[in-house]
């Protein structure tokens, strides 16, 4: 419960004990007001409480010259909750910022994870409509080709590189086999080992296993560092809600909000001047994140501009069966140069006894899972990206920005007011109030800030290397394997900002082009377990995508 909550849930109460009639002269005061305030917060026993007004001998941060309310117990139990207080009124000022990376990055994984298995689909339908008679063998090696991707994209650490060969290393003995030197018979296990290691030597699938490796880097890397930059996010939030206070803030934030309560002066609030000398120390730290909190905002407002074009993850995951064909027609093409070439590594084809089982095809399959994807292209996944970035950019100035909007929203008293100065109720604050972040600090009249934090260096830390992350620093050889297959010498950001066209491969030859089909909507989040990331090994090779 926030502060300004509390003060209007506490208000009836304590305007009732604040209208106790006066003592008479000679007679102390009535502590009534601070035993309910103090039973109404829960704070303790009220038998440590005083009913009267008492020598506070044995304080150490609420002194005074006069008789007062409290006890060293009470002075212990008030420190706590003036810590707790503060806490809440953190996690309340940063909630909807939380809940709105939280949200985004579960809405955005829970489309990459339906995006995977739609481009998945896409696939099996290619080879069950166009290659039926390989499209039960292919199907293992699709299914593995996508669960790699889900792999990749959700933070494990394998090649791009690596999964794209293995793909095509795996799928050439069964274009063989069926296509480019068919027989009666399967080829042996023996042969197709021969095959795959001499696939990247013959290549019989031309330049496209490069130029997938090039888009896949390009696309997948980019959406792989968003999400991780979202959850970092998250976990930034959640250090600085939880940060923790050093004994000499503790101090202050009694003094400033609870020392008040000695005097019997329960509804009195801190001066502006002084409210923010006393959270800008405690909060000095988390200040330090200001700038980079900034530039990671930044960063990922860039990031998300660039992607787009061919070099969308949508565009290029759900085209990849149109490359795909591609690859399988130019091997056709070329089948009897590669059965020349396979001979000369390979030897002449040792096949089996027995033909392995034709596809198994059912349409209806995983409908109910991809029903969400339609044609209707108004929210796709860069507009999405482009929404959430829009409201993520009004909170760049957050932390630096954070004791202001505590102690004008929350803490302080209203301009004009009389006011609690951390001594007594006065017209204004006269002191000098300090700006923000620890080098500030130093002239501070009220807390003591020293050293640094290492759990906010820490985040700075993973900040800075997200940010670098962000801004392609990992991933430059993506966009030169890309630039050498395009042929053209313009640079990458040239290249993204156009419409793609035939050369790009961004039109399938006989498969058909995939764009902008996914639509997405806050359905996502209620259907994370009607579509599984990938399919059981049990399960038969094809079914149609449904859109």
């Amino acid at each position: 419960m926030g502060a300004r909550s509390l003060s209007v849930l506490l208000l009836p109460l304590l305007l009732a004990a604040a209208a106790t009639p006066a003592p008479r002269d000679g007679e102390p005061r009535s502590c009534e007001a601070v035993r309910k305030v103090f039973q109404l917060r829960q704070l303790g026993s009220l038998r440590g409480v005083p009913e009267f007004p008492r020598a506070g001998v044995d304080l150490q941060v609420c002194t005074s010259k006069n008789p007062t309310c409290c006890t060293k117990k009470m002075e212990e139990r008030y420190q706590t909750a003036a810590k707790q207080d503060i806490q809440q009124v953190l996690q309340t000022s940063s909630a909807t910022l939380k809940f709105l990376i939280s949200h985004n990055a579960a809405a955005f994984q829970e489309t990459f994870e339906m995006l995977i298995k739609l481009a998945e689909n896409y696939t099996s339908t290619l080879f069950c409509n166009a290659y039926r008679n390989m499209a039960a063998e292919a199907a293992t090696h699709v299914q593995e080709f996508f669960t790699d991707v889900a792999l990749f994209v959700f933070g494990t650490d394998i090649s791009i590189e690596e999964f794209v060969n293995r793909f095509f290393d795996t799928l050439f003995p069964v274009v063989y086999n069926h296509m480019i030197n068919p027989g009666l018979t399967d080829v042996t296990l023996e042969y197709a080992e021969c095959l795959q290691m001499a696939r990247r030597d013959i290549r019989p699938f031309g330049n496209i296993p490069k130029k997938i490796i090039g888009r896949m880097g390009r696309s997948l890397l980019p959406s792989r560092n968003f999400l991780q930059a979202l959850n970092l996010g998250i976990e930034v939030i959640n250090t600085t809600d939880h940060l923790h206070f050093s004994k000499d803030c503790s101090r202050a934030l009694l003094r400033m909000q609870y020392c008040p309560h000695c005097q019997g002066l329960i509804l009195s609030k801190p001066c502006m001047g002084y409210c923010l000398n006393v959270i800008r120390g405690c909060l000095a730290y988390m200040a330090e994140v200001d700038l980079h909190w900034q530039r990671y905002i930044q960063s990922l407002e860039e990031l998300s501009s660039a992607m787009h074009g061919t070099y969308d993850v949508e565009h290029v995951l759900l085209n990849f069966h149109s490359l795909v064909n591609d690859a399988l027609m130019q091997a056709r093409v070329n089948g009897p140069e590669l059965t020349e070439q396979v001979k000369k590594v390979c030897g002449p084809p040792v096949r089996k006894s027995t033909q392995s089982p034709h596809c198994s095809f059912d349409q209806n399959k995983y409908y109910q899972g991809l029903k969400m994807f339609s044609r209707d292209s108004e929210e796709t996944l860069a507009s999405r990206r482009k929404e959430f970035i829009s409201h993520l950019r009004l909170y760049r100035a957050f932390y630096g920005g954070l004791a202001d909007q505590l102690c004008g929203n929350e803490l302080a008293a209203a301009d004009g007011l009389p006011c609690w100065n951390g001594e007594d109720v006065v017209k204004s604050y006269t002191h000098r109030v300090v700006g923000s972040g620890i080098k500030a600090q130093s002239g501070n009249p009220e807390v003591r800030v020293k050293g640094a934090d290492p759990v906010i260096n820490q985040i700075i830390d993973k900040l800075k290397h997200v940010i670098q992350l962000l801004r392609g620093k990992s991933f430059p050889k993506y966009d030169n394997w890309d630039l050498r297959q395009t042929g053209s010498g313009g640079s990458v950001d040239e290249q993204m900002s156009g419409d793609c066209d035939d050369e790009d491969g961004c039109r399938g030859s006989g498969s058909g082009e995939v764009r902008r089909v996914l639509k997405i909507t806050d359905s996502v989040l209620q259907h994370r377990n009607q579509v599984p990331l990938r399919r059981k090994k049990t399960e038969r090779c094809c079914t149609r995508a449904q859109l």
